[in-house]
């Protein structure tokens, strides 16, 4: 097993995202504990700034964090000034495996009501590609805050 995620970079993503993918992967290769840190988020806000999150897990199910609920918060922190525009998150299976991932629904619920146009890069099939947060959840009633 390598240090370094064999996660190549789509031919449509463009530098910015790249970067966001390279910071996720540099995380998770960093943080990786078998059942406790298995993914990390990345997100680059409107301002340009990069925010991260990596997954927490809990002997309590409900306990368990994940890195893009915690990717928000640090996104959150810097509103009302810089939304998020884009997001990556990668997975490290126990056998070695790497994956770009789309958030969780209940994480899909809660990107898609603060940031639904932010581009969100996800795996379907063997391709890693874009979609926007709202596109995660297309029957979704949006919140009017």
């Amino acid at each position: 097993m390598t240090d370094r995620p064999p996660l190549a970079r789509p031919a449509e993503m463009d530098d910015a995202d790249a970067e966001l993918l390279g910071v996720a992967r540099e995380l998770l290769g960093a943080v990786y504990r078998e059942g406790r840190h298995e993914v990390t988020a990345a997100f680059r806000l409107a301002d340009g700034a990069i925010v991260t999150g990596v997954h927490v897990d809990g002997s309590a199910r409900r306990s368990a964090v994940c890195a893009e609920g915690v990717a928000a918060g640090n996104a959150a922190a810097h509103l009302p000034a810089a939304p998020v525009v884009s997001a990556v998150s990668v997975l490290r299976h126990p056998g070695g495996t790497w994956h770009v991932i789309e958030p969780c629904g209940v994480c899909a619920e809660m990107l898609s009501d603060h940031w639904p146009d932010a581009r969100v890069w996800i795996t379907r099939g063997d391709r890693i590609v874009a979609t926007t947060m709202a596109e995660l959840l297309p029957a979704k009633r949006r919140r009017t805050w």
